[in-house]
């Protein structure tokens, strides 16, 4: 018989388990200008950033299998929604608090089933900047809504340290600022993720790592487009026009 301290101490090891695997994990970061709403990363393997709804865009950390099971969850929610109710029923709150998170707390609170080794973060792009949000998607079921930006990665450090490197950037004001303030952040964050020392990273130190990561990684721009006149607002970047915006940083 499972008693409730046993049921304490298994969730406990699941929490430890998921964790220890998210550790290495490619940061992401989100962020909101007046043009539009972008997440950013680096990978090294297969696409991260993909589109959910028309306004609705998603990327992760984890294993692939567990991250593509949350991503089809959530597609097949939100175009059900769409159909059945009405385009403005698909909200980002609900796509996460409706249809994923009870899912992972169940598989997270049961001993006998495996546990979502997968951190997920959902943006959605408003009618104004003030509007756009993002959601952070944790492995047990819980969720944080967040404004203006966020910051996914494997370890605290990483993402504290990645939410300084925003904040002392300031809001960016056009697509290609906000490039190169998302990918730099994701290189602050990575780093801090991987020191022991707990020291803060520079400016200086984040855009070396940039540049290293970049001679053999792929820089990923997923991007929600507020004006235009196209009827599908994403666009996955190109690595050329990445470039073009880290201009001399890259």
């Amino acid at each position: 018989m499972i008693t409730p301290y046993d049921w304490q101490q298994s969730i406990a090891q699941r929490a430890q388990y998921v964790e220890g695997r998210l550790q290495g994990g490619s940061p992401v970061i989100g962020l909101s200008c007046s043009h539009g709403v972008l997440l950013a990363t680096v990978r090294a393997g297969v696409r991260k950033v993909f589109e959910v709804y028309d306004r609705l865009i998603c990327a992760g950390i984890g294993s692939q299998a567990d991250l593509e099971a949350v991503r089809l969850r959530a597609i097949d929610f939100a175009h059900t929604e769409g159909f059945v109710r009405s385009e403005d029923d698909v909200t980002v709150q609900r796509v996460v608090g409706f249809a994923l998170s009870p899912t992972l707390k169940r598989a997270f609170a049961d001993p006998m089933t495996a546990p979502f080794v997968a951190r997920t973060v959902f943006a959605e792009m408003g009618d104004c900047q003030e509007r756009d949000s993002f959601y952070v998607l944790n492995f047990d079921g819980e969720y944080t809504p967040y404004t203006g930006s966020v910051v996914l990665a494997g370890s605290r450090a990483g993402e504290e340290a990645g939410r300084m490197f925003l904040v002392q950037s300031g809001s960016p004001g056009d697509p290609d600022e906000a490039t190169r303030t998302a990918l730099l952040s994701w290189a602050a964050a990575k780093l801090a993720q991987e020191n022991s020392d707990n020291s803060s990273p520079t400016r200086e130190s984040a855009t070396a790592r940039l540049r290293n990561e970049l001679e053999g990684a792929t820089p990923e721009i997923g991007w929600l487009e507020r004006d235009t006149p196209r009827q599908s607002k994403f666009g996955l970047w190109s690595r050329e026009r990445i470039e073009q915006a880290l201009g001399d940083l890259k």
